[in-house]
């Protein structure tokens, strides 16, 4: 494999080998279980229905991949804007009758998504690439990560130490790292962190 880690696009991660994929695998869960049981939470939905769909849903890409790709598909955060428009929790956190009308909003989101697949396959990635810039993808990442920072604020309030130690070595192995140390930086935060924590 001559392509540079953490750099260069691998559109098959069987060229990394088995341990290198399980390392990913395995950082890819920790990052996705989060958001597939906090997004239920926080909009009204049963955590269980989510953990067996997201099951299912990972299974069917596997199949559908053909392995290519280890990931574990979760919640998306993206939806939460949605929700909280059109289904927001009551004040005890009781779900509005309104949640089936955003459940379906996001089953029609998930219909787009299979047409823009379509469109993927047909015009290549490169074409429809073009419409999605960095300067249109990136304020839709902050908004995302705007809308959770509540969230994260009341979870860093039982120990800033650790939360700071925990972002740190993510930033740091995101901007200074190399090869495996790049493209591993959660995994590496949350291994590092709770040795911190032991300590």
């Amino acid at each position: 494999m001559n392509k540079k880690l953490g750099h260069d696009a691998i559109y098959d991660a069987r060229e990394l080998g088995v341990p290198r994929m399980l390392l990913l695998g395995l950082q890819h869960l920790f990052a996705m279980f989060g958001a597939t049981v906090l997004v239920p939470i926080l909009t009204g939905i049963n955590v269980s229905t989510a953990l067996l769909f997201a099951g299912l849903g990972t299974l069917l890409f596997h199949l559908i991949t053909k392995g290519k790709v280890p990931a574990f598909l979760g919640s998306s955060f993206a939806f939460l804007g949605g929700y909280a428009a059109v289904a927001p929790l009551g004040a005890d956190g009781t779900p509005s009758e309104m949640l089936p009308y955003a459940a379906g909003g996001v089953v029609v989101a998930g219909l787009i998504y299979v047409v823009m697949s379509g469109l993927i396959k047909v015009f290549g990635v490169k074409r429809i690439m073009h419409f999605f810039p960095p300067v249109v993808t990136g304020p839709i990442i902050i908004a995302i990560g705007l809308i959770l920072a509540p969230s994260a604020i009341t979870n860093c309030q039982s120990n800033w130490l650790l939360a700071f130690i925990a972002l740190a070595i993510i930033v740091v192995c995101n901007i200074w790292g190399k090869g495996m140390v790049k493209i591993l930086p959660i995994l590496i935060g949350i291994v590092g962190s709770y040795i911190v924590a032991l300590l």
